[in-house]
């Protein structure tokens, strides 16, 4: 019995085999690929390689065109100029217009065949043979006609016919950009016929200008005709400049200035339209205007005031510039390039300006010009009216400036500039402890408040610096100027904080050195003995330290006063006893104020060294040579500080303690023993060094009793030095070899029990202080 499968399951099983069949297919086609590529690989590796193309189809095609074009330009020139005389008129005028007319007319067909590339081509040689049309109908219709006035006419005319071409063939490139090339000579050449000068040429120059522009912004017909437009603007506006410029610098007068204000305005109106779109062109454009209208304004303001005055009446135009760039609805790029503009000048202004107010300050050059106080302020009040602390820096540092110019441009008596000077220290010192004013309409102005009390700060000392400077020579006047300075920067540390009143407090402390040497000076006192007086103000600062304490300016104003006592020492060291006076009382003070916690430890050994520096001098300045009176004024101090030391710590080494006064009172005397051929020294200082040796033992301390005892030794030695250099030459010479190896037997054979001697030595010298 034959069992029929259901069609579903018939079904079923058709599927599966037509999908194995689907497998298999796959299978012989990646074979037969595979296969495939096996017999066809040595062919395609041995097939030679074409080569890769080095141009482009268009690239060939244009340059064979404007080959082409060239050739026939030069062809025609050739024709007009050489071949012109084998034709008569008729013939000539005839083939000319022929060419002409063929040349012009064969690209309105060549684009209705959609060959524009050559269309281009044979246009670009058409326009050159209207030129050449036009010097043919000069040279047989009007002979006599000016060369420069015919081709301004012919010019024109070529112009107005080659953008009429262009427009009426539309798709041609060349004709807008050449008509554009061609639109610059009427007026130029024009000019240049009538002889009227180089400010009318200027004139043409900035018509041709204006017209480009209006071109590169109204004309809509490409951007090659903008292209050529804005370049021609350029180049002819540029020229204008230079002539305007030459003949402002050269000659003078209203014209110019008025010529650079018009390409000004040219300027700016292109940076205007072009601030619409990207780019750097809006800012470059208005620098260019900015730049100009300052030399076209400066130009102008120099004709109306006193010769010397042509930097300020630059400067103010540069002002100007500024102030228009600021005003609302400036776009950003050409706000940024006239702002530019006026910055560069107004900094050229001020370099002219430094040298002479620097020059004037220090006492180099007599007077100012008032020129130079104007470009000053000017510039000031430019930079302060910025809402940005570097601006607002720069505009104290030249309000400065100009306040420390104003005396040698009023030219007062010699006794005013002084007190000037004072008075603008004086207030500077008021904006340096008090800058809040400074800070008006400024964003941040907690922060701004520290830079521009520092500027400030910084104009105080400078500023009474030139005050002092200006009443040195003077003699009671400089100690007038010292003492009112002196008391401003008191004053100011006063109410000052910080590291402003640091600043102040120590400028104050110099300030009073200056006035004490004044007042020497006014009195005639020796060099030396201004040392002394000089002496004043240490002990002020002294003072001043201990009644301040802990206080953060104490230290500061101290340091400043050793440095003046530094300074008493130098003048006073021309006088040896008087020199010895000065370090003893420099001594006094550092000990004095070594009974201050806080100064103890440096100040003790500065006021140590200070005495016996001092004792020094006074024993030399007294002839005396002798070591013991040098080293006994330091020795016996420093034992006294050991023992006060090891009754507060008794822990304290010896070494430590009594070291140093042990060396300084021994070592000197014992180099001078062994020098000194008589007994006294060697005996005496046997004798200390024996006491002192019993001293050590008795207190079982090891310094007192090995450098006692080494000193002791060695004098001992020095003495039986002579003895035992008698006795070694009346012995027989074989008697020291003898000896020194009988000694080395001993050694020898006890080795063992000196070692043990000595450790046992070391350990008794190890317990002891």
């Amino acid at each position: 019995m034959n069992n029929v499968p259901s069609p579903a399951e018939e079904l079923v099983v058709l599927d599966r085999e037509l999908a194995r069949l689907d497998a298999h297919r796959a299978q012989l086609l990646a074979r037969r690929a595979w296969l495939l590529s096996v017999l066809y690989a040595p062919a395609a590796a041995v097939r030679p390689s074409r080569p890769a193309a080095e141009t482009t189809p268009r690239g060939a095609q244009n340059v064979l065109l404007t080959l082409g074009g060239v050739l026939l330009a030069v062809a025609a020139v050739a024709f007009t100029l050489v071949g012109w005389g084998h034709l008569g008129i008729g013939g000539r005028a005839a083939v000319l217009a022929a060419v002409t007319s063929g040349a012009l007319a064969a690209p309105v067909v060549l684009l209705r065949r959609r060959l524009v590339s050559t269309a281009e081509a044979v246009a670009s040689v058409g326009l050159p043979l209207t030129v050449l049309d036009a010097y043919a109908v000069h040279r047989v219709g009007l002979p006599g006609a000016g060369a420069a006035g015919y081709a301004a006419v012919a010019s024109a005319v070529l112009a107005a016919l080659w953008a009429g071409y262009g427009a009426a063939v539309r798709g041609l490139r060349v004709p807008g950009p050449a008509a554009v090339a061609a639109a610059q000579l009427p007026l130029l050449l024009w000019a240049l016929a009538s002889d009227a000068g180089a400010l009318t040429v200027c004139w043409a120059l900035l018509a041709t200008a204006g017209c480009d522009v209006a071109v590169a912004v109204r004309v809509r017909a490409g951007a090659g005709v903008r292209v050529a437009a804005c370049a021609a603007a350029g180049v002819s506006g540029g020229s204008a400049v230079l002539v305007a410029a030459w003949l402002s610098v050269a000659d003078g007068g209203a014209g110019p200035a008025v010529a650079l204000l018009a390409a000004a305005g040219l300027a700016g109106y292109g940076a205007w339209r072009a601030a619409a779109g990207a780019g750097s062109w809006p800012v470059v454009w208005a620098a260019v205007a900015g730049a100009v209208a300052v030399a076209g304004g400066g130009g102008l303001v120099r004709e109306a005031v006193p010769h010397g005055w042509a930097v300020p009446a630059y400067t103010a135009a540069a002002v100007a510039v500024w102030a228009v760039a600021v005003r609302q609805g400036v776009p950003r790029g050409v706000r940024r390039g006239l702002l530019g503009a006026s910055a560069g000048v107004q900094a050229a202004a001020v370099a002219w300006a430094l040298p002479q107010t620097a020059a004037a300050s220090v006492g180099v050059s007599p007077g100012v010009p008032w020129a130079v106080v104007a470009v000053t302020v000017t510039v000031a009040g430019v930079l302060a009216s910025l809402r940005l602390r570097p601006a607002r820096c720069g505009a104290l540092a030249l309000a400065w400036t100009a306040g420390m110019a104003l005396p040698g441009a009023l030219s007062p008596p010699y006794a005013v500039t002084p007190v000037a000077r004072l008075l603008l220290t004086a207030g500077f010192l008021f904006l340096a402890v008090r800058p809040a004013p400074l800070t008006f309409r400024l964003p941040r102005a907690r922060e701004a408040e520290g830079a521009l009390g520092d500027v400030a700060l910084g104009g105080a000392l400078l500023g009474g610096l030139a005050a002092v400077a200006g009443a040195w020579d003077t003699g009671a006047e400089a100690v007038a100027v010292l003492g009112v300075l002196t008391a401003l920067l008191a004053g100011g540390a006063v109410v000052a904080a910080g590291t402003r009143r640091t600043v102040l407090a120590c400028a104050a402390v110099v300030a009073a050195t200056g006035t004490v040497g004044a007042v020497a000076a006014v009195a005639e006192l020796p060099v030396h003995l201004t040392g002394v007086a000089l002496l004043a103000v240490p002990v002020a600062t002294a003072a001043a330290g201990a009644g301040l304490r802990r206080h953060p300016v104490a230290l500061p104003v101290e340091l400043a006063g050793a440095a003046a006592g530094a300074v008493a020492v130098g003048l006073a060291s021309a006088r040896p006893a008087v020199l010895a006076l000065v370090l003893a009382l420099c001594g006094v003070l550092a000990a004095a104020t070594a009974v201050r916690p806080e100064r103890r430890p440096a100040a003790g050994y500065a006021a140590t060294a200070l005495f016996v520096v001092a004792a020094w001098v006074r024993l030399a300045a007294s002839e005396v040579s002798f070591p013991e009176a040098y080293a006994l004024p330091v020795a016996v101090p420093a034992l006294v500080v050991g023992v006060l030391r090891r009754r507060r710590d008794p822990e304290a080494s010896s070494w430590a303690a009594y070291g140093p006064g042990l060396g300084a009172g021994l070592v000197p005397s014992l180099c001078a023993a062994w020098t000194d051929g008589s007994w006294p020294r060697p005996l005496l200082l046997g004798l200390v060094a024996l006491a002192v040796t019993l001293a050590g033992a008795r207190l079982r301390l090891q310094a007192p009793l090995l450098l006692g005892g080494a000193v002791l030794a060695l004098v001992g030695l020095h003495e039986l030095a002579p003895y035992v250099v008698q006795a070694v030459g009346a012995l027989p010479r074989w008697l020291p070899p003898a000896l020194a190896g009988l000694l080395l037997l001993a050694v020898g054979a006890t080795y063992e029990q000196r070692l043990r001697d000595a450790r046992r030595l070391r350990d008794s010298l190890g317990r002891m202080g």
